[in-house]
């Protein structure tokens, strides 16, 4: 798309992520999770996307690389989501078979996108990377906050697997993303020592809004690319696109989870639902190349609106996400915006200097999400277990039992766990696997092989399977 005659830049970034339950439970909580986020978001995402900019957590990619997901993945499709669907379309009230109709077509639509995958449901991010579609971007093994972790050995191990675990499978252009945006000045410098050329940061909290619309120089290196989040919010809030009455109610289920209900109360049209979308991918793009306007005509450069958001968010949260995007990536040039992929953008834009303050995108841009007394026993209890480790690596702790033990902090330093703890999300799932993988790195460092009956396997699951234990060796 040319250049000239366009109001701006559009670089859309989709972070996708899942924490670790591929094999820790079922419904409510557990595998569903993920199954729910490949059918109704990664599918259906990645068969319009083009032109922006995705991000593969390595532990989302560890799942979805396991052995024996697929089968369930595919199972759990037919079984749980068409068949639900088919079953309970005679029996709804008579007003919500349409939702329930359209629901069956989404999902039959799902296994029709995973059947052309040769059924694996990482295949579809790598052939839209490989066809030039999306540059894809990496991040931490685990998606830990990283300012938070208690060590530089820790911090080393985090970015070491998970740059190991994204390179293999997908190659690797130094993009990374900060795990909840969380950032503190002198990350940067951690994050050049491990070949990063880019980052996402959230400084809405200390700047003015316009400001977000030009990526910002680090002494490092690494340049930082401010997430513009008044736009996201026309989105990502509780009055934005998804709260519309005609779409979908997330909750609004029936007994075997079928969505049959809208916002605005009564029963969803999926017609009319698909029609506010398309309104309001738009209605984005109308006030996405306005904002670009004042940037350009107040700085008299051209400006970058980074516009980030979860994956899950288009599709499994809000069902009409998919149509949005569509409609968005179909309608830009008709709006005078010029769609880029980060890397695209980077090349043409030159940084700000600036300084950058600490942040996240989380609750009042700061990190009391994941460190605050709600979750003080979570978030100090990970980085006991950090310096446990470190010890018991000092003392000579090496081979499986090392590969263990790291595997266990890696899957206790999630930021998941305290963020689903927080908004008492799950009951006590997240605090019971947080002390489980407590409890699995204590037996790894004390079993003695030689006397003790229980066996440590170095593997967990298929968690971080490019480990590498030397960051923790490291001086």
């Amino acid at each position: 798309m040319a250049r000239e005659g366009t109001a701006g830049d559009l670089a859309i970034v989709l972070h996708s992520h899942m924490p670790y339950v591929e094999g820790f439970g079922t419904y409510p909580f557990g595998e569903e999770w993920l199954f729910d986020a490949v059918i109704r978001s990664y599918l259906p995402v990645l068969e319009v996307a083009r032109d922006l900019t995705m991000t593969v957590t390595p532990v989302l990619a560890d799942q979805l690389e396991n052995k024996g997901v697929a089968e369930r993945l595919r199972r759990f499709l037919v079984e749980w989501r068409i068949g639900a669907a088919e079953a309970d379309l005679p029996q709804v009230p008579e007003e919500c078979r349409a939702a329930c109709k359209g629901e069956e077509g989404r999902y039959k639509h799902a296994l029709e996108l995973l059947d052309a995958a040769g059924g694996d449901p990482l295949a579809p991010f790598q052939r839209a990377a490989s066809a030039g579609r999306v540059a894809l971007a990496a991040s931490a093994a685990t998606h830990a906050v990283l300012p938070l972790l208690a060590t530089r050995p820790g911090l080393r191990l985090q970015l070491d697997a998970g740059i190991r675990s994204h390179r293999r499978r997908f190659g690797w252009d130094g993009g990374f993303w900060l795990p909840e945006c969380a950032y503190v000045p002198g990350l940067e410098w951690r994050l050049a020592e491990h070949g990063v050329e880019w980052f996402c940061v959230d400084q809405s909290a200390h700047s003015e809004p316009l400001e977000a619309l030009a990526p910002v120089a680090t002494e490092a290196g690494p340049t930082a690319l401010p997430i513009d989040w008044e736009a996201i919010s026309w989105l990502w809030s509780l009055d934005g696109y998804p709260s519309d009455p005609a779409h979908a109610q997330f909750a609004g289920k029936s007994l075997r989870g079928i969505r049959i209900w809208k916002v605005g109360g009564g029963a969803y049209e999926p017609a009319a639902a698909e029609a506010a979308a398309r309104r309001q991918g738009e209605e984005f793009l109308a006030a996405a190349a306005e904002r670009l306007r004042a940037y350009a005509e107040s700085r008299d450069r051209r400006g970058l609106l980074v516009f980030a958001i979860d994956t899950e968010l288009l599709g499994h949260w809000w069902s009409e996400g998919p149509i949005w995007l569509q409609t968005v990536l179909e309608g830009a040039e008709a709006a005078g915006i010029r769609l880029v992929t980060v890397p695209q953008a980077l090349a043409e834009h030159e940084p700000v200097e600036r300084p950058l303050r600490p942040s996240t995108w989380g609750e009042d841009k700061n990190l009391h999400t994941w460190d605050s007394p709600a979750v003080a026993d979570l978030a100090w209890g990970a980085r006991r277990a950090e310096l446990r480790l470190l010890r018991a690596v000092s003392g000579g702790l090496r081979g499986e039992r090392l590969e263990r033990a790291s595997r266990e902090l890696l899957a206790l330093q999630a930021s998941d766990w305290a963020f689903l703890d927080q908004r008492k999300q799950a009951g006590d799932y997240a605090w019971q696997r947080a002390t489980d993988h407590s409890q699995a790195l204590l037996e790894a460092i004390d079993c003695d092989r030689a006397t003790d009956p229980r066996v440590t396997n170095p593997h967990m699951r298929s968690l971080a399977p490019d480990l590498s234990t030397a960051p923790l060796l490291e001086p």
